[in-house]
């Protein structure tokens, strides 16, 4: 067993086990992937301000996000196809988050289906939807999730287009994946994965075939994924689907300070800031860079949560000093999940939450609600998208 010391080790791991297309369609972003690489490097311009002489006994990472009791603010991001980055991926993460106490958050684009996660956990997760056309659909969804036992809806607003990802076409990477010879030939090298593969009766979209009209297998796929997304989303749609459900709702991909307030406006309980992890407008500014303009437009009016870029526990501690609520990991628990299953997923959270931990104590803080931007240095012009760094 290698020693494993931070996500960047859980990474290399990742790639050496995980089929290339899978590892590719995770750790990539679109176009000239600039905010893929932004996202993570902006952090580095956030310095922390040591304090000594502190009393650092009876530390707390522990907070809610929504209401809901964590051990630490941070929550697991929905991530497609997470069921194809190893066999049964969605309930193996699903249940590291819940052994870990943090929230798990299902995408509609998963491997394995509501039911299956809700019959191998036993607290309720949340669910990410997509903005789709289909009234009928969405209604059966928002049912599935209550039945479920689902305690908040994440709907995605950032996704009406797609964004182009360069590595997903080079590999056939599509819903459902094209196979080639190449990728066949590479999934045949990742001998443990195929094993896992091969034991499990979930490889296909189970939130959606036999679900949507029309998809009956995963060769139908891809006509309704090509026709789904609703390209004339507007905010009163979004209010309907608060409506629908009923429940705790929140929207992520907000990533303007008029976004942020219209969120508030319909009554959402929670807004990511969010640029899908640097897979959508490349170009656009880094999710850390963009909180502090949305923080300050909101205020107290709702609950921010931050969502690109984190690997470690210092980023969780820099986004909640700068006024976030909660902060979402998708890549860094994807790596754990890759490399080794369930207890990689365990790996990646007690990586962060140590960093986390150690890092607000050496910062002079012994309760995560206490820290702010008074244990920051953050340059000049930072929220400004218009200032270099």
């Amino acid at each position: 067993m290698p020693v494993i010391t931070n996500i960047e080790d859980l990474r290399r791991i990742y790639e050496r086990r995980t089929p290339r297309m899978f590892y590719d369609y995770a750790e990539s972003g679109s176009w000239t992937e600039q905010t893929f690489r932004e996202n993570t490097s902006d952090f580095r311009h956030i310095r922390l301000k040591q304090r000594v002489a502190v009393d650092m006994d009876n530390r707390s990472t522990r907070s809610t996000m929504i209401g809901e009791d964590v051990a630490m603010p941070v929550a697991l991001a929905p991530v497609g196809l997470t069921g194809m980055q190893t066999a049964d991926g969605e309930i193996k993460a699903a249940r590291a988050a819940e052994k870990f106490g943090v929230p798990f958050t299902l995408s509609t684009m998963s491997i394995c289906s509501i039911e299956d996660v809700a019959e191998n956990t036993s607290k309720p997760f949340w669910f990410q939807v997509y903005t789709l056309k289909d009234d009928d659909f969405m209604r059966r969804l928002f049912d599935r999730a209550r039945a479920a036992g689902c305690s908040a809806i994440v709907v995605t607003v950032d996704l009406q287009v797609l964004g182009q990802r360069h590595k997903d076409l080079k590999n056939g990477m599509s819903a459902p994946p094209k196979l080639t010879v190449k990728s066949v030939a590479n999934m045949m090298t990742k001998v443990q994965w195929g094993l896992g593969m091969l034991g499990t009766k979930r490889r296909f979209f189970g939130n959606i075939v036999g679900h949507a009209k029309g998809v009956s297998d995963p060769s139908s796929l891809s006509t309704w994924t090509a026709e789904a997304f609703d390209v004339s989303l507007d905010w009163d749609r979004i209010a309907q689907f608060k409506k629908w459900w009923g429940g705790k709702l929140i929207v992520k991909g907000i990533m303007d300070a008029e976004d942020a307030r219209r969120a508030a406006d319909i009554g959402a309980d929670a807004i990511i800031v969010s640029n899908h992890g640097g897979r959508q407008l490349d170009g656009a500014v880094s999710s850390i860079r963009a909180l502090p303009a949305i923080i300050d437009a909101v205020g107290d009016r709702i609950e921010v949560h931050f969502d690109s870029g984190i690997r470690s526990g210092q980023d969780v501690l820099k986004a909640m000093a700068l006024g976030a609520k909660g902060t979402y990991v998708g890549r860094a628990f994807t790596y754990g999940l890759g490399a080794m299953g369930e207890a990689g997923v365990t790996k990646s959270l007690e990586l962060i939450h140590k960093e986390l931990d150690v890092s607000m104590a050496l910062c002079g803080e012994t309760d995560i609600h206490n820290v702010g931007p008074h244990i920051l240095y953050v340059p000049q012009g930072f929220g400004d998208p218009t200032v270099p760094l």
